[in-house]
């Protein structure tokens, strides 16, 4: 059981005073993201057809949630994972403008999970992307977006404050950015999580670039599929990758907490690059490979923002199942409820 304690914790809200504080966080920063981004909301679909290559599929190793569909013969549909590649589809065929763009709440089953603190098998994530120009496919305007997302960030954290002053807050003004690359050179006897623990207990938030890609020892800093973020195109700093993760720092739980995976999509040739670079060439054949390949979708940028995640963050949470409701091991539930950390 991975399950951690923080020693003499207690929250700081009940049961009933935390469902409230949650739907004011969700309401508050859907809002003020979908203003500052620009973003209109869309309905989303809880499950996608296999074969089409919609799917997300994460690291490539976690299994999805699949059943067949009666009244379609021959036909298996599968749990979203997330909505990585449908909204690249829906910014096209919705005819979004540039500069505009759009979200949805994204509701996942991640059955492969190792369930601890911070993950769970239920995902809730806002899924946004957002129309850019080849032109801003940049180093600069990627970061430009995270200051906006994180300035979002900033002013919920504030409106938590003040419906419970008793929660501080604790985000700095800014966030600091970082290549993996430097991470690595930096901390060059660390593995990759042991690095993102020194670089955002140090800045207390941390947007680190370019997932997925392999560094200089060899490795890729973390996972990250072929075929929807661009982690293999050099970039104006001389590192490779246009996208990467948002973190801070978690006060409770003492490590680095990510809140947001994000990045520029893949144009056709990072694409075929990337296919390419993880044996994965066989997806060109799939519907959204194709429609790609075929120039009918825009250049994009977008990504997902954990919502259990940020109200674990801002209420000050020691598990994610006191912000949301899940399935646990009878042992972690029991331990927890002995411990004052009431899961819903």
């Amino acid at each position: 059981m991975k399950l951690v304690i923080p020693p003499n914790y207690k929250s700081f809200l009940n049961l009933k005073e935390s469902e409230k504080a949650i739907k004011l966080i969700k309401d508050f920063f859907e809002m003020n993201l979908a203003a500052e981004l620009k973003l209109r909301r869309v309905t989303a679909p809880l499950f996608v057809q296999r074969g089409t290559g919609i799917n997300d599929d994460l690291n490539g190793t976690e299994r999805p949630v699949s059943f067949p569909v009666k009244d379609m013969e021959g036909t298996t549909a599968e749990i979203v994972h997330s909505l990585a590649k449908w909204k690249r589809m829906m910014l096209a065929d919705y005819e979004i403008a540039h500069g505009y763009g759009l979200y949805t709440d994204m509701n996942a089953l991640r059955p492969d999970e190792e369930l601890d603190n911070i993950h769970s098998i239920y995902v809730d994530q806002w899924d946004w992307e957002k129309i850019l120009s080849p032109e801003e496919r940049t180093l600069d305007y990627l970061k430009k977006i995270v200051r906006s997302i994180y300035a979002v960030m900033k002013r919920t954290e504030f409106v938590v404050y003040e419906n419970h002053p008793e929660i501080v807050p604790a985000l700095p003004e800014d966030i600091f950015f970082i290549h993996a690359e430097e991470l690595l050179e930096r901390y060059p006897d660390l593995d990759p999580k042991a690095r993102e623990h020194e670089i955002v207990r140090e800045h207390g938030a941390v947007f680190i670039i370019g997932i997925g890609g392999v560094l200089k020892d060899g490795k890729a800093h973390d996972g990250r599929a072929p075929d929807y973020d661009d982690w293999s195109t050099e970039t104006e700093n001389g590192f490779k990758g246009l996208n990467g993760d948002i973190m801070v720092w978690n006060p409770v739980l003492e490590i680095a907490f990510e809140i947001s995976s994000m990045g520029i999509r893949v144009d056709k040739g990072a694409l075929l690059k990337q296919l390419d670079i993880t044996g994965k060439t066989d997806r060109k054949e799939l519907l959204f490979h194709k429609r790609l390949l075929n120039d009918e979708y825009p250049e994009a940028v977008g990504g997902g923002i954990g919502q259990s995640r940020l109200c674990m963050y801002f209420l000050r949470k020691a598990h994610i199942g006191e912000v949301q409701a899940s399935l646990w091991p009878g042992q972690m539930h029991d331990h927890c409820k002995k411990s004052g950390i009431i899961l819903m």
